[in-house]
């Protein structure tokens, strides 16, 4: 980064800067967390002004330790906060297990204050567990979000890399935490300002609130065949009601046979090993993410008795289902995002 920034010009004028709280849950993700602040910083180091301040929260007021092991000091512990601040929760590794009665209940109290709050990563399960999302749109990690929908029926839960919606806010994690700065930014100060900062990031596709978090079918399967990435789109969408391959390939306009030599050719695998590789993958997402028995479990992915779920579980990931959440220490121990 160059030691001379330009200026941005046609910045407004601010009585007082502008706070951000950064609620550090215990294993928060740095990755995340870091690009939330680090384009405060650039925004008042190029605009030669105070536009933003911060401070650093936490349960206990002393230390918060992210999931790579590094530790923060904080700046304050649960202390009330002005009604203008900005609270962001930051989450990451086992949320459920850090989101403690505590936390739910400084939360409320600072919402019911009027307060902006926001979820970087899996953030959002803390505003979800304490009832700040209902009705709300947000987002989420993607690995999280299986179990987080069966948990909060009341959120209306996107694929976008960051929400805003009203006084909360959320982004999916990662990098996603730079794009909502860079708006909020904008919003604050203009776009001019919000631009000279991503270019501060060689940061120089600024994704916005319709941009979805995942990668399209055909860069994660790494096959750009629109047929077969129509398929693999039905699969996706219909896990509890599983589709045959012999409706799959009618749907897309080909025989069984023809989607049976697609599969092996880009995938080597079949369409009916593929569907369970993907229905037993979001069965693992609930195991570790959420309480559900295992015969919910079962049912949410469209197997039709439990010991036909066992044997299939068993067969791919060489453990039962009722292992694998002991292994994990249920649902408090589960391994929630990066």
């Amino acid at each position: 980064m160059s030691t001379s920034p330009r200026k941005a010009t046609h910045v407004a004028k601010t009585e007082s800067p502008r706070r951000f709280v950064f609620l550090l849950l215990d294993r928060f993700t740095m990755l995340s967390f870091a690009g939330a602040i680090e384009p405060l910083r650039i925004a008042n180091r190029v605009a030669g002004a105070p536009l933003y301040s911060w401070a650093l929260a936490g349960e206990g007021g002393e230390f918060a330790t992210c999931s790579n092991g590094a530790a923060f000091k904080l700046d304050m512990g649960l202390d009330e906060i002005e009604r203008e601040d900005t609270l962001l929760v930051c989450g990451g590794i086992d949320v459920q297990k850090s989101t403690t009665r505590g936390i739910i209940g400084w939360l409320r109290r600072e919402a019911r204050r009027g307060v902006v709050i926001g979820g970087l990563c899996t953030g959002s399960y803390a505003l979800a567990k304490a009832g700040l999302l209902d009705g709300k749109k947000a987002t989420i990690h993607w690995e999280n979000q299986d179990g987080f929908l069966e948990e909060f029926e009341d959120v209306k839960l996107t694929k976008s890399v960051f929400v805003v919606d009203g006084n909360r806010l959320s982004t999916a994690g990662g990098t996603a935490s730079i794009d909502m700065m860079l708006k909020l930014i904008a919003a604050d100060h203009g776009d001019d300002l919000a631009n000279t900062v991503a270019d501060q990031l060689i940061y120089s596709s600024i994704r916005t609130d319709q941009d979805t978090q995942r990668l399209s079918i055909p860069t994660r399967i790494g096959v750009r065949h629109p047929k077969l990435s129509q398929v693999i789109q039905m699969m996706e969408a219909n896990i509890e009601d599983p589709i045959s391959p012999a409706d799959l390939a009618d749907d897309v306009g080909m025989s069984t046979r023809q989607l049976e030599r697609l599969f092996r050719r880009y995938l080597n695998r079949s369409p009916k090993r593929y569907y369970m590789e993907l229905r037993l993958q979001k069965a693992r997402n609930l195991l570790m993410q959420t309480d559900m028995s295992v015969i919910n479990v079962a049912l949410a992915c469209g197997f039709a008795s439990p010991s036909h779920f066992s044997k299939c579980y068993r067969a791919h990931y060489n453990t039962t289902p009722y292992r694998e959440r002991g292994t994990q220490g249920g649902p408090a121990g589960a391994r929630l995002s990066i």
